[in-house]
């Protein structure tokens, strides 16, 4: 079985700065694409960020020139660095990735507990 664990998740105040990090563990061949999506009270998921395991990157436009993906392939971990944070920023963060499981014909979606991020003076 392949599991997502993501830490880093807490309290901050407008502006300042964490750092989530998720790493993918289990019996897997490969991981592709790995990423963070997010949900706020009210609103749908929505994709935050997301690296291709070649490093191509994308980004949700309000988030663009605050927050930035990095990726170590080789401790399967992807991270979310999240700098001026807003408080429009609070929600749940899940960590997805696409990972072709052991002995498996095909890729699989899978996500992690998700990790509390609350904005809040």
């Amino acid at each position: 079985q392949v599991q997502l664990v993501e830490s880093g998740g807490g309290l901050v105040q407008p502006g300042g700065s964490l750092r989530l990090s998720c790493v993918a563990s289990g019996s897997f061949f490969r991981i592709n694409a790995m990423g963070w999506y997010r949900q706020a009270p009210g609103k749908q998921r929505e994709l935050v960020a997301s690296m291709a395991s070649g490093g191509s990157t994308n980004y949700a436009d309000s988030v663009k020139g605050r927050f930035t993906i990095s990726r170590d392939n080789g401790k399967n971990t992807v991270y979310l660095q999240m700098n001026s944070l807003k408080p429009e920023d609070t929600a749940v963060y899940y960590c997805n990735a696409h990972i072709l499981p052991s002995g498996a014909a095909w890729e699989f979606n899978y996500w992690g507990q998700g990790t509390q991020v609350t904005v809040s003076s």
